[in-house]
């Protein structure tokens, strides 16, 4: 996310940072976390990246967010299959929707502390990042349900 259009905070940056993150693990199996958070630190918080100036980063909340969902990654999936439609498998979903829930999921399982509407609210903004209307009500659909059953 460009900070050209607004100021996100340090939180917001470092949930876009997770999703994007979570997507190149899962584009490429020899990604190890570990070195990706280093990468992220280094390379792409705060710096200018093909002229959009990136934002600072909450860098714990995004290693905590990157270490969970990757760690927790099935219990997320169980979850988020709970509030698919019968029948339809999460590997159909396009794999940046897939990380922004597994992301937010984490959140919504581990992160107690963080309300459930600031993490629907927040992938809900990630998601506008690379998505029109459709699968920006989807996600919110999706993270409406997931936390019903996680956080009744």
């Amino acid at each position: 996310m460009s900070t050209s259009d607004k100021h996100p905070s340090p939180r917001s940056t470092a949930r876009l940072g997770a999703v994007q993150a979570l997507y190149q693990i899962e584009i490429s199996d020899e990604i190890k976390v570990d070195a990706l958070i280093q990468e992220y630190r280094k390379h792409r918080f705060g710096q200018e990246i093909e002229g959009d100036q990136y934002g600072e980063a909450d860098e714990e909340l995004f290693a905590d967010i990157l270490k969970g969902a990757t760690e927790r990654r099935d219990e997320i999936d169980a979850e988020m299959s709970k509030c698919l439609r019968d029948g339809w498998p999460i590997e159909r979903l396009e794999r940046v929707l897939r990380a922004t829930i597994r992301a937010a999921g984490y959140e919504l399982i581990a992160r107690p502390d963080v309300p459930t509407n600031v993490i629907i609210n927040e992938y809900v903004e990630v998601t506008k990042a690379f998505y029109d209307k459709a699968q920006i009500s989807f996600v919110n659909g999706v993270l409406d349900k997931m936390s019903k059953t996680i956080r009744s």
